[in-house]
């Protein structure tokens, strides 16, 4: 799963093979929500900044452990 961040990054979730999709899917619109969340504190505009991912991290770990997901940071 794929969501598109600034500047021309995609942040990429994986989820071990044999997982429940409807928790994926749970798991996927959670980290969905803490990107529109961002976005909407920040009217659209710091999402630019370079601090983007790591303003987010800590909710994207909290929820790593609690769905046990692995994430990465693509350049596009």
């Amino acid at each position: 799963m794929k969501a598109r961040i600034p500047k021309h990054r995609e942040f990429i979730i994986t989820f071990p093979e044999g997982t429940d999709e409807a928790r994926n899917q749970q798991a996927w619109d959670k980290l969905n929500g803490l990107l529109e969340a961002y976005k909407k504190a920040h009217n659209g505009n710091s999402v630019f900044e370079p601090t983007f991912i790591g303003d987010l991290e800590p909710q994207v770990k909290a929820l790593q452990a609690e769905y046990g997901f692995n994430y990465t940071i693509e350049e596009r």
